[in-house]
């Protein structure tokens, strides 16, 4: 099964997560099928913060990818139906 989810990525204390699509045995930081969009808290402006490219999202998602919680609260934000 395929997952949609964060890694964690960056130093200590200034960390940013990429979203990417993962089979669901791999292990948190392991290599993804995909990258699929970015997060990070610390830029200022609330368009930097969250990119996602909702096209390959979207693919993932008819595919039947389920996201993860924290997964599914980002897309939701910009809009993505989960």
């Amino acid at each position: 099964m395929v997952r949609i989810r964060l890694t964690r990525c960056g130093r200590k204390n200034k960390a940013y997560w990429r979203l990417g699509a993962f089979d669901s045995r791999t292990r948190r930081d392991g290599e993804p099928i995909e990258y699929l969009g970015s997060y990070d808290p610390h830029q200022d402006a609330p368009e930097e913060k969250l990119k996602i490219h909702r096209e390959r999202v979207e693919y993932w998602l008819s595919v039947g990818a389920q996201p993860s919680e924290s997964a599914s609260r980002l897309l939701s934000k910009v809009g993505v139906e989960c």
